[in-house]
């Protein structure tokens, strides 16, 4: 079935939520359902209560022209005729959204307070890159899109946040130093320590489940060449993500561990409900790059297995805080288009 049919099969039976697949591959993901149909979905993270989910999207049938942040009621069937309720503000581009502790609020980050159109995307490369933009900055909006406060002020990007699942701290990533570090504040934006300090690109950090470490994804240039390369990058709003490994740290920044030594890029960990493994993408399997599958690691760096092997990108994996569920992001089943869509498994020891 062809791309556009398939998704007109879909609106014309006003498909809810479940487009499910018999999974014989991937043992621990069971009952897996698509949740989204078209475009970019990505960074997709539960409420507090696990019922909904905030995340981002670029899908141009929605009037997108880059990833803007919405809201998704996992208990509530999905009608693929309406867009999901927005968060943000239509404006600028947005990345990173994620619950409060209240199931009523969400914190994004958003470019809106500098300009209202989309800032450029990175120039044309013969390597990835990824755009730091210094007029990020995070906001807390309730879920009609009202924006409440804003958390951050200072100048330079400022992403990537996260909250604790004991409600009370945030983690984000900032370049209000120079660099691309940790930092943590409180639930309302005050109280603000530097956690990171090594050069590098330290980001996408997430909680353990008792809310006492963080995982994150850094990148730790050596030598001259690969420190003047990453110096230069930054200086230009831009980081080539394509060597990363995963550390783990108490929060204040303590007891600071390299858990991968696998080489390319290892990212998007998540911790797993017990604690003691962590859940992420990578690539260091792939001959030639691009094939992203999540593995889960023990957190002393023992134990690595592969979680996922359909299609050739899987990331952004996020237990729901009950421990059942496991929402991710893959382009599995878009038609062979470049579409990445939400997927939501139970999850099996």
């Amino acid at each position: 079935m062809s791309k556009n049919s398939l998704k007109a099969f879909l609106i014309s039976l006003f498909i809810p939520f479940t487009f499910a697949f018999a999974q014989t591959s991937e043992p621990h993901l069971q009952n897996l359902h698509q949740v989204t149909f078209g475009g970019d979905n990505a960074e997709a993270y539960w409420s507090f209560d696990s019922k909904k989910l905030s995340f981002q999207s670029n899908n141009k049938k929605w009037g997108l022209h880059c990833d803007q942040i919405f809201m998704l009621n996992t208990k509530k069937p999905l009608d693929t005729t309406h867009i999901p309720q927005l968060i943000s503000t239509g404006k600028g581009r947005t990345t990173c959204s994620f619950y409060m502790p209240d199931n009523r609020h969400i914190l994004f980050a958003s470019t809106h307070l500098g300009a209202e159109n989309c800032p450029a995307d990175p120039p044309p490369s013969k390597r990835y890159l990824w755009a730091i933009y210094p007029d990020f900055d995070i906001f807390v909006s309730d879920e009609k899109g009202k924006i409440v406060s804003q958390l951050t002020k200072e100048p330079g990007y400022d992403a990537e946040a996260t909250v604790s699942p004991k409600g009370d701290k945030i983690v984000f990533t900032s370049t209000r130093n120079g660099d691309l570090d940790l930092y943590t504040m409180n639930i309302d934006g005050s109280n603000v320590k530097q956690v990171t300090f090594g050069l590098g690109y330290d980001g996408g950090a997430f909680f353990s489940p008792d809310g006492t470490k963080l995982v994150f994804r850094a990148s730790r240039p050596q030598g001259e060449e690969e420190i003047k390369d990453y110096k230069d990058l930054l200086a230009q709003g831009l980081v080539a993500p394509t060597v990363m490994e995963l550390y783990t740290c108490n929060i204040d920044g303590s007891d600071l561990k390299q858990i991968t030594h696998l080489g390319k890029a290892n990212w998007a960990p998540f911790f797993h409900p017990s604690g003691q493994k962590i859940i992420f993408s990578s690539n260091h399997h792939s001959a030639k790059g691009y094939d992203f599958q999540l593995f889960m690691i023990n957190l002393d760096g023992t134990g690595l297995e592969r979680i996922t092997n359909e299609s050739l990108f899987n990331a952004f994996p996020m237990f729901s805080p009950d421990g059942k569920q496991l929402v991710f992001s893959s382009n599995r089943n878009n038609g062979g288009t470049r579409d990445t869509n939400l997927f939501i498994a139970d999850w099996k020891d």
